[in-house]
């Protein structure tokens, strides 16, 4: 999953929240030198890409995209579900989504100086550009992709799955709806044991 959903599926703890976000700048048994919650939070992440990356639902949408991507179907995956997410928040949250992302922004904002350099490298091109708002949209979608494409140098193509998504919409957006349902009490149950070690 990309930013977006693990922010939604780290509800309201805020500590939660800061490790799921920091999670993949964080290697390792570095997560060890984090308190509890934000550690709770990092591990929490792990396991969501974990239990995303084995799902039967989620292998279905890759492998509409693995013949043209190859190795970076589940980059675009994340992506793409994303948008579906953001596309359809108010089934998921009663707070509209450009007010999510700006409190989540602010949160962010507030402990900067806490959070990988990585990560303090990244979130200011997040909240220029309102990463969370513009997945809403397929026109936001398809600027993440050319930008995930330069990222790869042109050699990931990824800026052509804008095209998938169109030919795929349907089909993909079913995936999502039907796996996310189970993430999230995949991610329930997770969370709660996660807080009581």
């Amino acid at each position: 999953m990309n930013f977006l959903a693990h922010l939604y599926l780290s509800k309201d703890n805020k500590n939660i929240l800061i490790g799921n976000f920091i999670a993949d700048a964080v290697k390792g048994k570095k997560f060890e030198n984090y308190p509890k919650e934000i550690k709770a939070g990092i591990l929490l992440h792990r396991e969501i890409d974990t239990f995303t990356d084995a799902h039967p639902i989620v292998r279905t949408s890759k492998r509409r995209l693995h013949e043209r991507y190859r190795h970076y179907d589940g980059v675009i995956i994340d992506i793409l579900y994303d948008h579906f997410l953001a596309k359809n928040w108010q089934q998921y949250s009663d707070i509209p989504l450009n007010v999510y992302a700006d409190n989540v922004y602010i949160l962010l904002q507030s402990v900067i100086e806490t959070l990988p350099p990585k990560i303090q490298q990244t979130l200011p091109y997040m909240i220029e550009y309102n990463w969370l708002v513009a997945y809403a949209s397929t026109e936001g979608i398809e600027k993440v992709l050319h930008g995930m494409n330069r990222r790869t140098k042109g050699v990931s193509k990824m800026d052509l799955a804008i095209e998938d998504l169109k030919i795929y919409y349907l089909e993909l957006e079913l995936d999502f709806t039907t796996f996310f349902k189970e993430l999230m009490e995949f991610t329930d149950k997770k969370t709660t044991l996660l807080l009581s070690l």
